[in-house]
């Protein structure tokens, strides 16, 4: 007995409505992961051509859904690998602004860190996420790309090293300048958004 196209679960039958159905959460999921509107298209796309193009290994044991953001996951980290070669060559710190919160033998000097970190005490206020956001858009691309991957999708160390094909110790020190970068950002922008 033959089943009919609507009543087929396999996404072979069901591709033909994947935008409708899911383009606006994989968009969204992606947008808040790249930061930029133009990356997150191009990666929902990628995402529905890979979809399309490797549908027969969808098992059916999952959501649709589910298996689509799957992909979107592993296009996201493809392009913040891409990203952070394509940065690799064009960056180059001339002038560290960090060199401000050290002293010459590479100390804290004194209160910078308690007073860069004191924002990071309203991670619940609504006000915290946006300046964060926007801080977070003003890292380089290696540092942004690196951060992403540990905090947000919460990737190990060596996969991350993997991925971005770095050391641990390059990882450390990308992860640490953003870190540091955004402690002051948004510390800066709190203070004049709170004035």
């Amino acid at each position: 007995m033959k089943q009919s196209v609507e009543s087929d679960p396999s996404p072979a039958a069901n591709a033909s409505t994947w935008v409708d159905e899911y383009g606006d959460s994989l968009y969204r999921y992606a947008l808040s992961r790249l930061r930029n509107p133009e990356a997150a298209e191009e990666v929902v796309q990628q995402t529905f051509l890979a979809g399309l193009e490797h549908r027969d290994q969808f098992s059916g044991s999952g959501s649709q859904q589910g298996w689509l953001t799957g992909i979107l996951k592993r296009k996201i980290i493809d392009f913040v690998r891409q990203r952070s070669r394509s940065a690799q060559t064009a960056e180059v710190d001339m002038r560290d602004p960090l060199d401000s919160f050290f002293d010459r033998s590479g100390s804290w000097k004194k209160n910078v860190h308690e007073t860069l970190l004191e924002p990071l005490d309203s991670v619940d206020r609504k006000e915290f996420w946006p300046i964060f956001q926007k801080c977070l858009g003003t890292l380089p691309q290696r540092q942004s790309g690196a951060f992403m991957l540990r905090e947000i999708e919460n990737l190990e160390s060596a996969e991350i090293c993997e991925e971005l094909e770095i050391s641990a110790s390059n990882l450390w020190v990308l992860l640490h300048r953003a870190r540091l970068r955004l402690a002051h950002c948004i510390k800066s922008r709190w203070l004049q958004e709170n004035e």
